[in-house]
């Protein structure tokens, strides 16, 4: 049997079984996908856009799409071990630092934590997780450990929502000022900053997951990954929007 290298990875080919997909096939299906079952959908989200978010509302998904964000280096370390080549590993790294930043006054959790100001949390409660919430904690460490456990393409392939975070961050960048108009505009610098970068990394993962996922299985397996980073930021929209209910019934 023939072994070919695909990106520095060997792959098999398939023995029997349905045929791949073509590449531009599986990325039709995997940007169906991720618009299909995209967080921008669920309620929670549409609320806000929308301008019906209260402010404690705003407070309870900052505080605790906050823990999502610090985890993003973290998986994004794992998928970096995978990586066999220097050239990707040097690419992925750009990721880390876009998150972590160069130095303590920059980067994607310094303009986060300036969010929360924004919306009048304090830097030390954000940073002690004093307002995260079960389900939230359960969804973003699921997702960390399905990087870690994954092979390079399913990591990869769990990053694709990228592809659509260009768009929900325009419309952040539209709609926060016209109906939340207390948050000052530099609350906002990390959506501005998510645009292009969204769009860079977002294309990039797809480049790879074309070359990568040359077998049915792996077509297959690269769907599901992305299926299931889609529940994780479903998941954690249902615990914000639970918590802001029980507020409501509580007031």
């Amino acid at each position: 049997m023939t072994t070919t290298v695909k990106a520095g990875r060997p792959v098999s080919p398939a023995e029997g079984g349905p045929a791949p997909w073509s590449a531009d096939e599986l990325e039709r299906r995997l940007r169906e996908l991720a618009v299909s079952r995209y967080h921008d959908r669920h309620p929670f989200n549409q609320r806000m856009h929308e301008g019906r978010s209260t402010p404690a509302e705003l407070r309870t998904w900052v505080a605790n799409r906050f823990y999502y964000q610090c985890n993003i280096p973290i998986k994004d370390a794992f998928v970096l071990s995978k990586l066999r080549l220097p050239a990707q590993r040097r690419s992925w790294l750009r990721r880390i630092q876009d998150h972590d930043g160069r130095t303590d006054q920059d980067g994607g959790l310094e303009r986060w934590l300036r969010l929360g100001e924004a919306v009048g949390l304090g830097r030390d409660e954000l940073l002690a997780h004093q307002h995260l919430l079960p389900g939230v904690r359960l969804a973003v460490d699921g997702y960390v450990n399905f990087c870690r456990n994954a092979d390079a393409l399913e990591a990869v392939a769990s990053s694709l929502t990228e592809l659509c975070a260009p768009s929900i961050m325009l419309t952040r960048l539209e709609t926060f000022p016209l109906h939340y108009p207390w948050i000052e505009s530099a609350g906002l610098s990390y959506f501005r900053a998510r645009v292009p970068q969204g769009r860079r990394d977002g294309n990039e993962a797809l480049g790879w997951v074309r070359d990568w996922a040359v077998t049915r299985d792996q077509q297959h397996r690269a769907l599901s990954a992305l299926s299931f980073k889609c529940d994780v930021l479903w998941s954690l929209l249902d615990s914000v929007q639970g918590a802001a209910r029980q507020e409501l019934r509580d007031a």
